[in-house]
């Protein structure tokens, strides 16, 4: 107990040092937590979606063109002998209600556990409403409703025939296909050809599709975790320094090795426990402020709902737990292993500590070099987003690891042009602390490259996209018809008025195992002016037109590996060459333009659904066609608000990157402060012999801001080129892989001085209040200094 009492005394002495042990294992543990309480809200919620739904674990009959099927073509497949189940879904004021037939949807049963599916069998249940009870505040409604908080949010769950009559439909949207089909049934194509059978792997599972937006918030809570346990590692580093004497003693009065290091790896695991506590509830205040950007963001991308509220689950809470061990483990292991590895009398030599720790810091910098080398040829060979990762954790590492032998070499170059007395100790003195703060350096290295990095990935996103908007966008008004008779007035109407159209035929075919989207033009001066290709022929315009060439996304080109001048084949049409390659950022599907003509050869009942007219007169223009056609106000969309929704969506989706920078710079700003801190009493024996040759304080304080300012800058240097080579992975490889399309990379000098602006303000805050704390010794504490043998 009294070795115990002993070790408890320093940590009394020296609360600063507890305290940036646990504020920084907190902040390691509390960023991962964070967004893996998110994660996993939002797993939950796709998995009861997927589960209700049958998402994946069936296949269905999707209609060819449009969104809807009808009621006879169902029918008229039952009694061919297809066991199929209905189902409707739409939104209203984006609540999505979703119809299921309980005559046939019992197959689903054993895989939902809803309040729906309990009461299938129960006859007074047909006029009932099954809804989350968050829903149900913002929901009026006639009708019974069954409050089941299972169900996702802004979802309404009710039978097909009820669910059609508060859509005002007499349609379906897809019909469910049974594993167990009859062997007497008739083929598909003999009794419509309307619909596609759309396997379950090819079913659009919100897991998947929203994977990579997911494992981005990893890597960014992987990356603050990192950061934060730079902290933990250099105030445990600087703790067994101070603490060398005090072992040494204990050591030489007899205590046992064993019972020491013992008592090590206790104080080493209550702190963990202390951390671990702390960093989950901090994690669950960051994840509960940015869960609701964070579902605004999925519901814009992808559609998916998920709670804008936390629920506690015991899987992150686990994940925090081991979290904040595995980073006590890392800190303190390694120092234990030193420790029982030390002669008894080896401690006295701190010179000898600093050379091996040159050594070591030399070691750490070669081999982040190979490991480098070993994921650039990942990235080469493999593909996969892990690849990309592992490529931008590579880089990362190994400006991290690089940067105390970058920062010595630059001051020493320094060193030389200066002549001053009092600016070559200046920069002596700084090279004499870099082993006390690379850590923190390192950190600040981080963040700062991670921050001009995003920031540049984000900026090229919104330049390009805008870019892409005003050429997809290009007319002021766009149109849905509801029929073939309104699709033909329409075209006779424009055509009349010399308005220019642009309307789009569309459908879906297999290609490769793939549901391919095949959409048809008519080429005009809008397309010749405003679309642009990233890679085509001399006369793609005029090869399309003809119908003897087609256009396909980017997105299907890199799945398929299909290239300008390959050809790619069209369902009745045969074998097309491809004149073009077209960016379609945000579009998951593949993707083939082609004539209007060429596509309606396919399938006679085709029409133009979706018009584009080119207008002066938006309001003037939707009021002659309402009146001259008979079009309702809701089918039209005007330029303007498309591009603001457009524009809003793309906004929230980064808002959580941002945040998650922002958080990241705040840590590496506290790694460095607390280093400073717990770097005091070191600092107090040199910074004595200063004032004692006649510096006052105000000067010293200069001197240690100018100093943060100094390697704030160096850093500076070595993360721009960092960070920029941080984006380019961001775009041309790991945005590639997660989504299926590359972006072009733009630089934004204001905004990287912007962010290392911040930077040296962080720095220069970090510095200020420990050296307040330097000021309120007084002289006779100083002069103390050289009664001491230092």
């Amino acid at each position: 107990m009294s070795c115990i009492h002993v070790f408890a005394s320093y940590w009394l002495r020296k609360p600063w040092q507890l305290v940036a042990l646990i504020v920084g294992l907190s902040i390691a543990t509390a960023m991962w937590t964070g967004v893996q309480a998110i994660n996993n809200e939002a797993k939950a919620s796709y998995d009861t979606a997927a589960s209700l739904l049958t998402d994946g674990q069936y296949d269905q009959l999707v209609p060819k063109q449009g969104k809807s099927i009808p009621q006879k073509t169902y029918i008229a497949l039952r009694r061919a002998g297809w066991l199929v189940s209905p189902v409707i879904e739409d939104e209203i004021e984006n609540i999505r209600f979703i119809g299921l037939d309980r005559a046939t949807v019992p197959f689903t049963r054993s895989h939902t556990t809803t309040q729906f599916t309990r009461d299938l069998d129960t006859s007074d249940s047909r006029q009932r409403l099954y809804i989350h009870s968050e829903t149900a505040k913002h929901l009026e409604l006639s009708l019974p409703l069954e409050i089941d908080d299972t169900l996702p949010l802004a979802t309404v769950i009710g039978d097909v025939g009820v669910i059609q009559t508060i859509l005002q439909r007499d349609d379906l949207s897809r019909l469910l296909v049974s594993p167990n089909q009859p062997l007497n049934q008739s083929p598909l194509n003999q009794i419509t050809n309307s619909l596609i059978l759309q396997s379950a792997q090819q079913t659009a599972d919100l897991s998947q599709l929203t994977q990579s937006f997911h494992m981005n918030l990893t890597a960014f809570s992987l990356l603050s975790f990192t950061v934060g346990l730079f902290i933990v590692y250099s105030t445990v580093g600087l703790t067994f320094e101070q603490r060398n004497g005090l072992i040494q003693v204990l050591r030489v009065l007899g205590v046992p090795l064993r019972e020491l290091i013992v008592i090590l790896v206790l104080e080493a695991l209550l702190i963990a426990i202390i951390s671990a506590v702390l960093g989950i509830l901090i994690g669950y205040l960051i994840a509960a402020s940015l869960l609701p950007d964070v579902a605004a963001t999925l519901r814009g991308l992808y559609g998916a709902q998920i709670p804008s509220s936390l629920t506690l689950r015991g899987d992150w809470w686990l994940s925090g737990i081991g979290m904040a061990l595995f980073g006590t483990t890392v800190a303190f292991a390694d120092r234990i292993w030193q420790l029982s590895r030390t002669p008894l009398l080896a401690t006295s030599r701190p010179r000898l500590t600093i050379a091996v720790n040159a050594i070591v810091t030399q070691r750490f910098a070669y081999a982040a070099f190979i490991f480098l080398c070993v994921t650039l040829l990942t990235g080469i060979f493999f593909e996969g987003l892990l690849a990309g990762f592992l490529v931008l954790g590579g880089m990362l590492l190994t400006a991290a690891f690089w940067l105390p032998l970058i920062l010595r070499w630059m001051l020493e170059q320094l060193q030389r042009f200066v002549s001053s007395a009092y600016l070559s100790w200046f920069l002596a003195d700084i090279r004499h602390q870099l082993p006390s703060l690379n850590l923190a350096l390192m950190a600040l290295l981080l963040a700062v490259s991670t921050s001009i990095g995003v920031s540049t990935m984000v900026s090229s996103f919104r330049v390009t996209f805008v870019d892409f908007l005003n050429q997809r966008l290009a007319p002021e008004l766009f149109v849905e018809v509801e029929s073939v008779s309104q699709s033909q007035s329409l075209i006779n109407y424009l055509a009349r008025t010399n308005h220019e159209a642009l309307p789009l035929v569309f459908m879906t075919q297999q290609l490769a195992g793939e549901t391919v989207d095949l959409l048809g033009i008519v080429v005009g001066p809008t397309y010749r002016e405003h679309w642009t290709f990233l890679n085509s022929t001399d006369t793609v315009w005029d090869a399309v037109d003809s119908g003897s060439a087609v256009m396909i996304n980017e997105q299907l080109a890199q799945r398929s590996g299909l290239k300008v001048g390959d050809s790619v084949a069209i369902d009745l049409v045969g074998n097309k060459p491809i004149a073009a390659i077209i960016a379609d950022y945000g579009n998951p599907n593949g993707q083939i333009i082609a004539a209007s003509g060429l596509i309606q050869s396919i399938d006679d009942t085709l029409y133009a659904r979706q018009f584009g007219i080119r207008t002066q007169h938006v309001e003037a223009t939707k009021k002659e066609l309402i009146r001259a056609i008979g079009l309702a106000p809701g089918q039209f969309i005007d330029q303007a608000s498309l591009k603001t929704t457009s524009m809003k969506v793309f906004d929230r989706t980064f808002t959580v990157t941002k945040s998650l920078n922002i958080l990241t710079m705040i840590v590496a700003s506290l790694s460095l402060l607390i280093t400073l801190f717990t770097l005091l009493n070191l600092r107090l024996a040199s910074l004595s012999i200063v004032w004692a040759l006649g510096f006052t304080w105000q000067k010293i304080t200069w001197h240690e801001l100018v100093r943060a300012i100094v390697l704030t800058a160096l850093i500076s240097i070595c993360a721009l080129p960092t960070g920029l080579g941080l984006a380019w992975v961001l775009l041309n490889i790991v945005n590639v892989e997660a989504f299926g399309w590359q972006l072009p990379m733009h630089f934004f000098p204001s905004s990287y001085v912007q962010i290392i602006g911040l930077a040296l303000i962080s720095a220069s805050i970090a510095t200020l209040w420990p050296t307040y704390y330097l000021q309120k010794n007084q002289p006779s504490t100083l002069l103390k200094i050289f009664s001491n043998e230092r």
